[in-house]
């Protein structure tokens, strides 16, 4: 039982290491659950977004950096309950949806939002059925995530 307690501690302190030090993820990677693999910190271009999008909805993937771009399709009502959150639903090119919950109380409000407006985003992906989350499109005042933004009208909102 001690062995299984050493292991898991040193394969947590090898996931803290790899948070910390992004560069060092390809020497840990081979130690992480596969869950953690797609914590990747690069913009990838548009179709490789697309990409991304699709796998970690097909593979029901959370916590995955994502980049790319969709048509408000929906403007819904703000989320008012903690955190205040500007929402919408994004169609993207393959036909996935996303849900943009986006945090005004960190960043700016997209003003004149409506259907049929573009947006680009890079942000966190998290799965749900529907097609899933995207949020984290804000800068991280504490310094601890990595950073995200949406465009929209040549104006970048972080």
């Amino acid at each position: 039982m001690k062995k299984w307690i050493y292991a898991a501690l040193a394969v947590l302190a090898l996931y803290q290491v790899y948070l910390r030090n992004p560069q060092l993820g390809e020497h840990v990677q081979a130690f992480l659950p596969v869950a953690s693999e797609p914590r990747s910190q690069g913009v990838s271009d548009e179709v490789g977004g697309e990409q991304q999008l699709a796998d970690a909805f097909n593979r029901q993937l959370s916590d995955v950096q994502v980049s790319g771009s969709g048509q408000v399709i929906k403007v819904l009502a703000d989320d008012t309950k903690g955190s205040r959150h500007q929402k919408f639903i994004l169609k993207l090119t393959s036909g996935q949806t996303l849900l943009v919950a986006h945090n005004i109380d960190i960043a700016p409000r997209i003003e004149g939002l409506q259907a049929g407006d573009k947006v680009k985003f890079y942000g966190e992906y998290e799965w749900n059925k529907l097609g899933g989350v995207l949020h984290w499109t804000h800068h991280d005042p504490a310094a601890r995530h990595v950073g995200g933004w949406l465009e929209h009208r040549g104006r970048r909102y972080q």
